[in-house]
């Protein structure tokens, strides 16, 4: 998971999307370990630190490029060890399999951003390093556990995170009013979302959009209708839990808006860039990530919406879904310990620098949840109103951390909302193989916990 609409620039729209998709390359390199990561360490002071992300020195997300540039340069300005941004497209960063080719060949930079989905598959493959002896105890009792859960193995800290992005849906204010609809009549159940949708469609609009390319990013948006009936796709005992009405009930709620006509098959861009699709008229209501707020009030001006918490099923629980980027630090590379050092000072010390440059992360440069109750409070005045507030107040408090699952995990699941979404397969059919897959998949794993 900025506020772009091409997939060549990085979006505010984009923090919590579909980094790596398919896992082919990493397959190649071994899914317990890297044999090409370069192990033997070394202390080049005399190099900087490459820090891989997708949003400076060349995106032109003016604010973003600016918290990164001046991030790098407060650091250089009092450590030795330099470190220096290299700016990687999205399409080549996320959508693509550049990280995954650069550590399989011993190339992987120092620094670099990863999320909660895919977390296991650079723990499991020895990538990560240990940040916990960099972070003092104050800073981490200030990240909720909820956000530092899905970072963590074995009481130790392997990512801190810069954001938490829980999903709710947009809507268009005026296509609302062309449909004679009002803010009394936003959907508070699957029902009634449906219907809605309905009222809105038109042969030039569609009523509702959910994410429809398969990806990280696509099962992070459907966890939460999952949940929302006691879903999961793993039980206590270790095994699938996927085969169960609150499954077959998420993945025929996608389904259903497909086929009914309300919903398209294919999006703009991707189901996370809300300025191409809800921005430019395609949809009447989009799910989306709090990210959206900074990506229309930036790119899409003279669009007037609204935020409404995802509805729920009968007899269902509102939950809603929280994802984010990390720092992470590179096991193998030039300066671990440094690199570690960076990631601790940047965004988990209590130094008031520190907390202010997450609030300002997650007010000026794009729009975000904190990931650390300092910089809630720090920032309460703007979590207090507006848009902001909606999230704070309304939609925020039901967050559930994204899950954390093995690349293969995965790819069952996506498979499973492909299946029925596009595919026209019967959703207890899909649930049903899903559920199989997962349990075979499950009996064998043997890395970090699923979480």
């Amino acid at each position: 998971m900025t506020d772009k609409t091409t997939r060549d620039r990085p979006l505010a729209s984009l923090n919590r999307r579909r980094l790596i998709q398919g896992g082919a390359t990493f397959a190649a390199a071994g899914l317990t370990g890297f044999p090409f990561i370069n192990r033997m360490a070394v202390h080049a002071q005399e190099a900087p630190l490459k820090f891989w992300q997708f949003y400076a020195p060349g995106g032109d997300v003016k604010p973003q490029v600016q918290w990164f540039e001046k991030l790098v340069a407060d650091w250089n300005d009092g450590h030795d060890q330099k470190v220096e941004l290299e700016y990687v497209v999205n399409s080549e960063y996320i959508s693509g399999s550049k990280l995954a080719t650069a550590f399989a060949s011993g190339e992987g930079p120092d620094i670099f951003l990863i999320s909660p989905g895919d977390f296991l598959r650079y723990y499991n493959g020895g990538v990560l390093a240990d940040l916990t002896p960099h972070i003092e105890d104050a800073a981490k009792a200030d990240f909720p556990e909820s956000v530092i859960a899905n970072r963590m193995v074995d009481g130790k800290i392997y990512g801190v995170p810069m954001e938490v992005e829980p999903m709710a849906f947009y809507y268009s204010v005026k296509a609302f009013e062309d449909a004679k609809l009002n803010e009394n009549d936003v959907p508070k159940t699957w029902d009634e979302l449906l219907a809605v949708a309905k009222k809105l469609t038109t042969p030039s609009r569609y009523g509702v959009l959910f994410e429809t390319t398969p990806g990280y990013y696509q099962n992070f948006t459907w966890y939460p209708f999952l949940w929302q009936g006691g879903g999961e796709f793993q039980g206590k005992d270790g095994k699938s839990a996927f085969d169960s009405p609150a499954t077959v009930q998420a993945l025929k709620l996608w389904q259903d808006a497909i086929n009914t006509g309300v919903a398209p098959r294919q999006v703009v861009g991707g189901g996370f860039d809300i300025v191409a699709n809800l921005g430019a008229g395609l949809c009447a209501m989009q799910n989306c990530g709090i990210w959206g707020i900074s990506a229309m009030d930036n790119n899409a001006k003279d669009v007037p919406y609204g935020i409404f918490k995802l509805p729920t099923p009968a007899n269902g629980k509102y939950v809603t879904v929280g994802g984010g980027w990390a720092f992470v630090a590179n096991a193998g590379g030039k300066n671990p310990d440094a690199s570690a050092q960076f990631c601790a000072w940047a965004l988990a010390s209590m130094d008031p620098a520190s907390i202010d440059r997450v609030v300002n992360w997650c007010t000026v440069a794009k729009s975000d949840m904190p990931p650390r109750n300092s910089a809630l409070k720090a920032g309460a005045d703007v979590f207090s109103t507006g848009k902001f507030g909606t999230f704070a107040k309304e939609i925020h408090p039901g967050t559930r951390a994204e899950p954390r699952v093995p690349p293969e995990a995965y790819k069952i699941i996506s498979d499973a909302i492909q299946s029925a979404q596009l595919g026209g397969v019967d959703a207890q059919q899909a649930a049903t193989t899903a559920s199989q897959q997962l349990d075979a998949f499950l009996a064998s794993y043997s890395g970090a916990p699923i979480l």
